[in-house]
């Protein structure tokens, strides 16, 4: 088996999923792992496929048939076995990392995003997972921003002085940082 990693983007409507779900199922496929969402009127989304190798050429030249309802980029992922490998050395390399959460909430500003991932990027933490959204502030008469971050942190990097970075910029961006593990 093969992985393959598809990234889709078209106007939303009804019927994409059920478009892109009957192409892989047609080539053998399993719809892995996906994240699907509709963002000002367009439907976005990276879904992970397996397929048996010999079968990978067809499902990607069949996904192109999709074109004009879906943009469709399909991504080489990896072969079950190197998947079985890699994550027996990813549990290796995260038995010296430790999780760590985080939810940002705020004001919505240009740059919170890139002033956040900075800081963690600095201390080599790795983001897993994110996941941000905002919303009226209706009581403020705004925006609000609100993140959600899954990152593992090396065991060599100090918590204390990564946590006193982030307490330090949410100071300065105005937005709240809650930690957890």
């Amino acid at each position: 088996m093969t992985t393959l990693v598809l990234t889709v983007v078209g106007d939303d409507r009804s019927g994409l999923v059920a478009a892109v779900a009957d192409v892989v199922g047609a080539h053998g496929g399993n719809w892995e792992t996906s994240q699907l969402a509709e963002l000002s009127g367009a439907f976005a989304g990276i879904i992970e496929v397996s397929v048996a190798r010999e079968r990978a050429d067809d499902l990607r030249t069949a996904l192109a048939s999709l074109e004009g309802l879906l943009k469709v980029t399909v991504h080489a992922g990896t072969d079950a076995v190197q998947a079985a490998s890699s994550r027996s050395s990813l549990s290796t390399s995260a038995a010296g990392s430790r999780p760590l959460t985080l939810e940002v909430v705020g004001n919505d500003r240009a740059g919170i995003v890139r002033d956040i991932s900075a800081v963690l990027t600095s201390h080599g933490v790795t983001i897993d997972r994110m996941a941000t959204r905002t919303t009226d502030a209706a009581m403020y008469g705004g925006r609000l921003f609100e993140a959600t971050v899954a990152a593992r942190v090396p065991a060599s990097v100090d918590l204390d002085a990564l946590t006193a970075e982030l307490e330090r910029l949410a100071t300065e961006i105005q937005v709240d940082v809650t930690l957890g593990a």
